[in-house]
């Protein structure tokens, strides 16, 4: 079992997540317990699935959790857009938000594809150490 605090990956995901519910502070009331709600539940979900597949029993259960936080990044690329479009989110904060989405996006990629290696089935763990994503 490794510590999820120790994965780049999460890392970058928590700071992004941290971005996320400060840009949307400033969105209409209205939308508190909708796109805002949807917004930071897709966000945060990303660092959380990280940690909870982590905290399981193996390789098999830690990638079904990195491809949930997959997922939800997918979502939240969506959200992001939606939010852009009802001009909620101006268009250079939508614009660093995307690029930090499509990061995460990128790193949990390249996780899943170490997790998924053959070559790991002989000695190692791909959450062994400090993990490069």
């Amino acid at each position: 079992m490794q510590n999820f605090r120790d994965l780049k990956v999460w890392e970058k995901a928590h700071r992004l997540t941290l971005e996320i519910y400060k840009a949307t502070q400033t969105f209409p009331r209205q939308e508190m317990y909708g796109l805002t709600s949807q917004i930071r539940r897709a966000s945060s979900s990303i660092p959380a699935n990280l940690a909870e597949g982590c905290g399981r029993g193996g390789d098999p259960d830690f990638a079904r959790f990195l491809w949930i936080a997959m997922g939800s990044a997918s979502e939240l690329e969506y959200h992001l857009l939606l939010a852009r479009d009802l001009e909620f989110l101006a268009a250079a904060d939508h614009n660093h938000l995307q690029a930090a989405v499509t990061e995460v996006k990128r790193m949990l990629a390249a996780l899943i594809q170490r997790v998924k290696s053959p070559s790991r089935a002989v000695g190692g763990t791909a959450r062994a150490g400090k993990a490069d994503s």
